[in-house]
């Protein structure tokens, strides 16, 4: 998602950029991808900043749920879309370093030195095996990237990354390091970006399908506020498999393919409504790394500081206000200005690490 150049409704550039972003490799652009990147980036930042709300609110809660039934499933599908090309050739795997290894090595430290300034314990250890907060996403894109060739030489890959990811949620065990359970649980999701075509996506952008999603964001709407006081957000989390969900183990071989099934429609109503033309926030859409990376800083400083303590916030103008102040802040974060100072940190030149290519 960071600096890109992608063409129209084409296929991939050899090199993607990480977490759905296109790599340079055509003068052109389909604001489409832009629009959709950047309304992703926004109902996670809003995710995050709605979930102190749903303590005391239905209403947020149900909007919540729905929302985090989808929007990084989203986030993996475009990821996967634009990593069809990727090989293990040696430019590719050098990209794949550079923009996706070492902003995690960079972001994991940082995150790392922030929990421990807020929080005033200095012994909070530093783990490249247990992924802070946000970063979690990164170390799912580099071994989902890694293991694209595989998915690639598959005669039925979706079915079987979701095999994968339905016998991770029975397994206790795939939770820890590099935060495997959501890595196989977001899996298939990435899987299937592999198998699209822009073909599919051209059957999404139209007035038809806009229209024919409407009864079913309703009734997904109208489901989460009924199941809002009772309903575990722990199942769209994806961090822990189904025997720590008080169910049976075997509720993961049913669960795993039916949110599956529910987050892939969602998505698909998300992509009908997303604008394919130029928009105020089409340029902001090439710089959605950024807002995931550096969102999180804002999101726990809220937390840990007791931002939402005050009783107005809890207030339906106070959760609207809420709102806005995520939109407005994934923005900012998104924005040249940002991303010029950011960049040596999100993408860092690291050139001299390498050996030059062969020609």
């Amino acid at each position: 998602m960071p600096q890109d150049t992608t063409a129209r409704l084409t296929p991939p550039p050899a090199a993607p950029r990480p977490t759905g972003g296109e790599a340079s490799g055509s003068r052109t652009r389909d604001p489409y991808f832009d629009n959709a990147k950047y309304l992703t980036i926004v109902l996670v930042a809003c995710g995050h900043a709605w979930e102190p709300l749903t303590y005391d609110s239905r209403a947020a809660t149900a909007v919540y749920l729905m929302v985090y039934a989808f929007h990084m499933p989203a986030f993996a599908l475009i990821s996967g879309y634009f990593s069809r090309n990727f090989d293990l050739a040696p430019g590719r795997a050098r990209r794949l370093i550079s923009s996706v290894v070492v902003p995690y090595l960079v972001f994991e430290a940082a995150y790392t030195l922030f929990s421990r300034w807020v929080l005033d314990n200095p012994g909070e250890p530093f783990s490249l095996l247990d992924p802070w907060y946000v970063m979690w996403f990164l170390a799912a894109l580099f071994i989902w990237r890694l293991t694209t060739p595989l998915w690639l030489a598959l005669r039925h890959p979706v079915p079987i990354s979701l095999a994968v990811a339905a016998a991770a949620s029975i397994s206790p065990e795939s939770g820890g390091d590099l935060s495997l359970q959501r890595v196989l649980a977001f899996l298939p999701f990435f899987v299937a970006g592999l198998t699209l075509r822009p073909a599919h996506f051209a059957r999404l952008r139209t007035r038809r399908a806009r229209l024919a999603s409407l009864p079913f964001i309703a009734f997904v709407l109208c489901a989460a506020y009924a199941a809002a006081p009772w309903f575990d957000a722990e199942w769209f989390y994806h961090r822990k498999s189904v025997t720590g969900l008080d169910v049976p183990r075997w509720a993961g071989l049913l669960t795993t393919p039916a949110l599956f099934l529910l987050a892939l429609a969602l998505t698909a109503c998300f992509l009908a409504w997303v604008p394919g033309r130029a928009m105020w926030f089409t340029t902001l859409g090439t710089g959605t790394i950024y807002g995931y990376l550096l969102h999180g800083f804002i999101i726990k400083s809220a937390r840990f500081w007791d931002w939402y303590d005050h009783r107005w916030v809890h207030t339906p103008l106070g959760e609207l206000m809420v709102t806005v102040a995520a939109v407005t802040m994934i923005s900012v974060l998104c924005t040249a200005p940002v991303r010029r100072v950011f960049r040596p940190l999100v993408e860092p030149r690291v050139d001299r690490a390498f050996r030059p290519l062969r020609k």
